[in-house]
């Protein structure tokens, strides 16, 4: 019967369609009234229609599921063992684990857990290829090892070039994996095409020392069982369908990258919300904020995704923000059914029109990157620093001066929203100076400047 009911209409051109729009603009400019111009440089256009898929086709896996993750930041093994089990009883289907020193025993943490059922991820603050050896042999344990990500945040190797590369061919060689903090670019103010740029072209750096190194480069043809998992952490900010297709796009550029190297490799994607955009005041916004970020990462094809908790920029760990953010995403899957639905985006003639114009401006910029030498030179002559910074200037005006809106911050303030007695944490960019290779790319929120001086008028 539908089918029938539009056979009932004549297909209806976009040339027709402007035709109709200029009529009753009444004179305006279309392209001045009606096209916005995106911070990444896309021209947004008020209407798509299939015409605009008709030069390109998409061909994205992504997951058929997705695993709600709870982070745990292990101070104490028994302690975390005791959060990680309660979060499991509470809905929690995957877990990560931040191990900030060596001296801290993974093995309690894991004892009673089912891991035949629980993706564990565990994130080292240190490298130590002997630990990813010991546990890499269960195939449900997943060690995030970046040393290009270390770089780029404190500035310097773990211990020098030569010692981190040797140890990140052994820890590829038994655990089959490596991962890419591509988080940093984001909360620092990149735009998206320079996020999806930056992170294939810090993939690139590892598939080319792989590529290099013969007895990886075996491990891994194309030809072998052996399969590399790439773990992409991505932060996912509030312009709604551009961070759809931005998640789209990073796999299909991961899918261009992988064919040039022969590679047996899969593309996995760990998304969060962006901190960029949360705020200290009037902070309830922020759940607003996560959970249309939350949905973005589903529908972009993520994998895991972890929440990110309303009050996580000023409040240590508690256990109420814990429970509102992953009661946020429970809801979502179990009551919005957003699990019922694969790719539900596929085919949605703007999502896919913003995927496409996403990936090859990332291309192209990668192309650049490659061609001057590659990322990790790029970084060593602060191209890579330079460029973030003047992306996030322009976003930061944007804020200034009201063009980009966060509520209760810069518009619509709470005069009695008092906040200076909450502060658990310094919700601040601190300034550590010391020593580095290079200049380490700083994550900054865009209310800092406003929130401080709040602050300070609280004092007063």
């Amino acid at each position: 019967m539908t089918e029938s009911l539009f056979n009932e209409f004549n297909p209806v051109s976009a040339k027709a369609w402007k035709q109709k729009i200029q009529l009753d603009l009444k004179g305006a400019d279309y392209n001045d009234t009606l096209i916005w111009k995106s911070i990444d440089g896309i021209n947004v256009k008020p209407f798509y229609n299939s015409e605009d898929l008709e030069s390109f086709s998409h061909n994205i896996d992504t997951p058929k599921s997705w695993d709600i993750c709870e982070t745990i930041y292990v101070q104490n093994s028994e302690r975390a063992s005791k959060k990680a089990l309660y979060a499991l009883s509470k809905g929690a289907e995957s877990l990560k684990f931040i191990i900030p020193d060596s001296k801290i025993s993974i093995q309690p943490i894991l004892k009673n857990i089912d891991l035949s059922s629980t993706p564990i991820y565990v994130d080292l603050e240190f490298l130590d290829v002997e630990i990813i050896k010991k546990y890499s042999t269960q195939e449900e344990i997943n060690f995030n090892t970046d040393i290009i990500g270390n770089l780029v945040k404190t500035g310097n190797w773990y211990t020098n070039a030569n010692e981190d590369h040797k140890h990140f061919e052994e820890i590829v060689k038994h655990s089959k994996a490596f991962s890419i903090n591509a988080s940093t670019y984001q909360n620092a103010g990149a735009n998206m095409v320079q996020q999806l740029a930056y992170a294939i072209a810090h993939t690139n750096e590892y598939l080319n020392h792989i590529h290099n190194t013969e007895s990886l480069r075996l491990i891994f043809n194309k030809n072998t069982e052996n399969k590399l998992s790439i773990n992409f952490k991505v932060s996912v900010g509030t312009n709604y369908f551009f961070e759809i297709a931005k998640l789209r796009a990073l796999r299909l550029l991961f899918k261009e990258l992988i064919s040039e190297y022969n590679m047996n490799a899969e593309c996995n994607i760990s998304a969060t919300p962006s901190k960029r955009n949360k705020t200290l005041y009037d902070y309830n916004t922020n759940m607003l904020r996560t959970t249309t970020e939350c949905m973005s990462a589903i529908l972009g094809g993520a994998n895991t995704i972890t929440n990110l908790a309303y009050d996580a920029i000023y409040h240590k760990d508690n256990e109420f923000g814990s429970r509102i953010a992953r009661n946020q995403l429970l809801i979502l899957k179990h009551e919005s059914y957003f699990n019922e639905v694969t790719n539900a985006s596929e085919g949605a003639y703007y999502i896919e029109s913003l995927t496409n114009q996403l990936a090859q401006k990332a291309l192209d910029l990668f192309k650049v990157i490659e061609a001057k030498g590659g990322f990790v030179s790029q970084l060593f002559d602060r191209t890579i620093q330079r460029k973030i910074k003047e992306s996030a200037q322009k976003e930061q005006s944007l804020f200034d001066n009201k063009d980009e809106i966060l509520l209760g911050t810069n518009k619509h303030p709470n005069p009695n929203d008092k906040m200076q007695h909450e502060l658990e944490l310094y919700p601040f960019v601190k300034t550590n100076i010391r020593k580095t290779l290079i200049e380490p790319i700083i994550e900054k929120r865009i209310s800092e400047t406003i929130e401080k001086e709040r602050i300070e008028n609280e004092k007063n």
